[in-house]
């Protein structure tokens, strides 16, 4: 029998919902983590393997993200049953539905993540309205279009580099996960100077010492297609990504694509988190013991869920981006300049930082983790 508890502490999750349609083949879990700052926000993630303890981790992370923004929201994640690629409309008809079953579960925002995007938002906004990351024609700021979390990684690489002595003029980088995020950070750091010289998707990788041309990349993928299309790099298998000496080694794709039985292989001064969970715990203490720098994914990859808690909060596109570059240049900073000071982790560091937040919210309540107040979101 499963422990409805196992993963519970002082932090949450406050709930833990299934939601079951059959007549539409809809099967999908919701995780609210905690609450004390504000209604939670986090994206719905789709895929075919999501589960229930991995939507809880991510849950969790988008506490403690929402927390080291200082954003007035806490943490949550759905994820949804089902291959992102389906027909159109078959995926509409799932994303309307879990709209709708969610429907008076107002502690909760939605937003995109993997496998979903704005379009599949505006489903959302036409049944229940209670969502970020709109389309631009209905009022929204499309933070996939506008590539707010790689323009905060890109960021959050320029102030990392300095404390483990890199220029990143010519750096050297690799993107692992070359989907919405992965080519807006190779886009924003090729701006910034650096070369791309590896990056991998869902069906391959590819490398060149050289450099790769993050346009034509970009163009690939854009038409549907995928990293082996390109001509003028070497292809490796998918997993082969890791192997790829750099400078800069950013994973942006599924949690725990790093862990103990492979940390040994990366080749890298520094890694910048740009997924969710993407690194075990035991596999960034293994990284921390070679030298290599992990900022964690929390503070590294908060530039989507700034820009999405923003547009709730109606500003402008143009004071979304100098506040996610604002924002992850000081915390990142922040972070780093602890770490060292205190003699530990980075991402210890950062659980203090949003830690500190939370519990202070916490404590104004009566109780800890939800709020009776009308009107609450």
């Amino acid at each position: 029998m499963i422990d409805a508890f196992e993963f519970a502490d002082e932090l949450g999750p406050l709930k833990t919902i299934h939601v079951h349609e059959p007549s539409v083949g809809l099967r999908a879990v919701l995780v609210v983590d905690n609450v004390a700052l504000g209604p939670s926000i986090g994206g719905v993630r789709m895929a075919v393997d999501v589960t229930t303890e991995e939507c809880i981790r991510l849950a969790r992370a988008m506490t403690l993200k929402n927390a080291a923004a200082g954003l007035p929201h806490g943490g949550g994640k759905a994820v949804l049953y089902g291959d992102p690629k389906m027909p159109k409309q078959d995926k509409e008809q799932l994303i309307r539905a879990l709209a709708n079953a969610l429907r008076y579960t107002e502690d909760y925002i939605f937003a995109p993540d993997m496998g979903t995007d704005e379009e599949c938002m505006s489903w959302v906004q036409d049944e229940i309205g209670r969502v970020v990351a709109l389309p631009r024609e209905i009022g929204g700021i499309p933070l996939d279009e506008i590539g707010a979390t790689g323009w905060g990684l890109s960021h959050v690489a320029d102030v990392a580099r300095e404390y483990c002595d890199l220029e990143l003029n010519n750096a050297r980088f690799v993107v692992q996960g070359f989907g919405a995020v992965g080519m807006h950070t190779a886009r924003f750091l090729t701006d910034m100077g650096a070369v791309l010289v590896g990056a991998a998707d869902s069906r391959g990788a590819i490398h060149n010492p050289d450099g790769l041309d993050v346009v034509r990349l970009c163009e690939i993928k854009a038409a549907g297609g995928a990293l082996g299309e390109y001509v003028d790099a070497t292809p490796l298998e998918r997993d082969a990504v890791i192997d790829i000496e750099c400078d800069i080694w950013i994973p942006a794709a599924r949690p725990d694509v790093i862990h103990e039985k492979n940390a040994q292989r990366l080749k890298t001064k520094l890694v910048i988190e740009g997924a969710n969970i993407p690194i075990t715990p035991g596999a960034e203490a293994l990284l921390a013991e070679r030298g290599i720098l992990c900022v964690p994914d929390f503070i590294a990859n908060a530039g989507g869920v700034i820009c999405a808690a923003m547009e709730y909060h109606g500003a402008s596109e143009g004071t979304v981006l100098q506040a996610i570059k604002e924002k992850l240049r000081r915390n990142t900073r922040q972070v780093l300049e602890e770490a060292t000071r205190r003699n530990i982790s980075p991402r210890e560091a950062s659980v203090d930082l949003a830690l500190a937040r939370v519990k202070k919210a916490m404590s104004y309540r009566r109780y800890s983790l939800f709020s009776t107040a009308p009107g609450f979101v």
